[in-house]
C-alpha cells in the first residue's frame, strides 16, 4: 500500500504536469510539510525542459486551498519557518518558465486566493469561494498579484474587506478564464493546458518571460514576501496552534 501523501503528482502527454493538494480533512490547508512538497516539486519542474504546463489543482472539489493551517502546533522558529516557505511558494510560482493554470474549486482562501491569483490563467467551479482574508488577521498579502489582474479599485476592495466572492462575480472581474461544475473544472483546466501544448513551446516560455518583466512581477513578489516574513518574524504572525 502507497503510504498518504499530501500533494500528488501526474504528468500527462504533452508535459502537462498536475499537482493535487491532497488534505481533503483539512480543506486542502497548507501545513509545514505539504508546503515543503510543494517547493520541491516547483522547484524541479522549473528545470524541466520537457515541461510545457503547470496544472495546479486538488483531489477534493470541496477545496484548492483554504489557506494556512492555522492548527499546526509551530513554536516561533516553526512558525517562521513556514511564512518563509510560503514565500517560496509565491516566488517559484512567479519565475516558473511556462504558463500555470490553477483549478478554482471551493474555497480558496487566503493562501489558496495567492495560488489562484499567482497562476497565467484560472478554470473555476461554480462552488468558487475566493477571498483574500489576511486583512483579519492583519497579514500583508495580496497587493502585489491581485491589483495587476483586477485592477487597483477591485483590489483594494477584496483585499481590505475580505470578503467572498462566487464564479460569477470572478469571472465579470476577467480572473476567470472558464466556469464548469464544480467536478468538471479539473477537466477543463486540462483541456486548457491541452490548447497551451499546441502553441511554440519555446514562444510559450519566451511569452512568459515577457510578462514578466513587464510587469515586473519579481519585483512586486519580492517586497511582498519581505513583508510577509517581517510580519511573522517581529509582528503578530499567524496564529499557531
Amino acid at each position: 500500500m502507497r503510504p498518504v501523501t499530501s500533494l500528488l503528482r501526474e504528468r500527462r502527454d504533452g508535459g502537462v504536469e498536475i499537482l493535487r493538494i491532497n488534505r481533503p480533512d483539512k480543506r486542502n490547508a497548507l501545513d509545514t510539510a505539504t508546503l515543503g512538497l510543494l517547493n520541491g516539486a516547483l522547484r524541479g519542474l522549473a528545470e524541466d525542459p520537457e515541461l510545457r504546463v503547470v496544472v495546479v489543482s486538488t483531489t477534493s472539489a470541496t477545496a484548492l486551498c483554504a489557506g494556512a493551517d492555522v492548527g499546526e502546533q509551530l513554536d516561533h522558529a516553526g512558525g517562521v519557518a513556514r511564512m518563509e516557505a510560503f514565500a517560496e511558494l509565491y516566488a517559484l510560482l512567479e519565475v516558473l518558465p511556462v504558463p500555470t493554470i490553477a483549478v478554482c474549486v471551493g474555497n480558496c482562501v487566503g493562501a489558496g486566493a495567492e495560488i489562484v491569483a499567482g497562476c497565467d490563467l484560472r478554470v473555476g467551479g461554480e462552488n468558487l469561494k475566493l477571498a483574500w482574508a489576511g486583512a483579519r488577521l492583519g497579514v500583508p498579502v495580496g497587493p502585489a498579484r491581485l491589483t495587476q489582474l483586477v485592477g487597483l479599485a477591485r483590489a483594494k476592495d477584496l483585499v481590505y474587506t475580505g470578503r467572498s466572492i462566487g464564479a460569477d462575480e470572478a469571472a465579470s472581474y476577467g480572473l476567470l478564464h472558464r466556469v464548469a461544475p464544480a467536478e468538471q473544472a479539473e477537466a477543463a483546466a486540462l483541456d486548457l493546458a491541452a490548447d497551451l501544448t499546441r502553441q511554440s513551446a519555446d514562444g510559450l516560455r519566451v511569452l512568459k518571460q515577457m510578462f514578466r518583466e513587464l510587469e515586473d512581477t519579481a519585483q512586486r513578489v519580492g517586497y511582498e514576501n519581505e513583508r510577509l516574513v517581517d510580519f511573522q518574524r517581529t509582528g503578530t504572525g499567524l496564529p499557531q496552534g
